[in-house]
């Protein structure tokens, strides 16, 4: 079930809900134990969502001497659909971003899919093989983080749908991190499945690696050429530090 709808009713730039909402209501989950994972792959529509959505943790995992990867299915082009900023020019920036987060992080730079933003509704058979393949040479019991298959935005649901797929026969454990779940939805809401959602320890040396990470995305950060707003505004950055890491298991 899609929750685009909901998504596209509740403009970014409206602020969605406050970040003050989900600290008074959000009740406590259980924490994710970290230490069952033998490696990570972070899969991001965009450049990015890795870093949004579960940087941290990738951040802390490395540390560990765990490998970790991340997997960038699209370059992040249309991000601005009405600038008259060059698609591959920002394809390529975006790119720089992601490389520069990454090491940020901590880690190797991402692997890029390459295929096209805004269209993986189109592409979740081919993302799914493509996950499938990378996933197949992984030790038995590792993880594959991906957003969430109910995230809202249409991006994002595809990669979790595809990612979910690529699980399916147990090749890996699946794990899927919201990252507009935090923009639409409302404390206790019923389109979201609290009963899964395990919250990540995470020590503040590895939040603070990841705002550094977050400053590298200048693209999403700031307005576009074409005075389009930011597709992050400080208030979505803030929110999404402030609530944390979780995910769905």
């Amino acid at each position: 079930m899609t929750n685009g709808p909901r998504f596209a009713a509740r403009p970014i730039d409206q602020g969605g809900t406050p970040t003050s909402a989900w600290l008074a209501r959000r009740p406590a989950f259980p924490e994710l134990d970290l230490s069952g994972c033998p490696a990570l792959t972070v899969v991001a529509p965009h450049p990015d969502d890795e870093t949004l959505g579960f940087g941290a943790t990738a951040a802390t995992l490395r540390e560990r001497g765990i490998p970790v990867r991340i997997v960038s299915v699209t370059d992040g082009g249309g991000a601005y659909p009405h600038s008259h900023l060059d698609r591959g020019r920002l394809e390529r920036d975006r790119r720089a971003e992601g490389e520069r987060a990454a090491e940020t992080l901590g880690l190797d730079p991402p692997i890029s899919l390459g295929l096209p933003d805004g269209e993986l509704t189109q592409h979740v058979s081919a993302l799914t093989d493509a996950l499938g393949d990378l996933l197949s040479g992984d030790p038995p019991g590792s993880w594959c983080a991906a957003t969430w298959r109910g995230d809202g935005h249409p991006d994002h649901e595809a990669v979790g749908l595809a990612a979910a797929e690529a699980c399916a026969d147990g090749r890996a454990r699946l794990l899927e991190y919201p990252v507009w779940m935090w923009h639409w939805a409302l404390p206790d809401d019923e389109a979201v499945p609290w009963h899964r959602m395990s919250a990540v320890p995470l020590e503040s040396s590895a939040v603070a690696r990841k705002r550094s990470a977050i400053a590298a995305f200048e693209t999403q950060l700031t307005a576009s050429p074409s005075g389009e707003a930011a597709v992050l505004p400080p208030f979505v950055v803030d929110r999404l530090l402030a609530v944390g890491e979780v995910v769905f298991a």
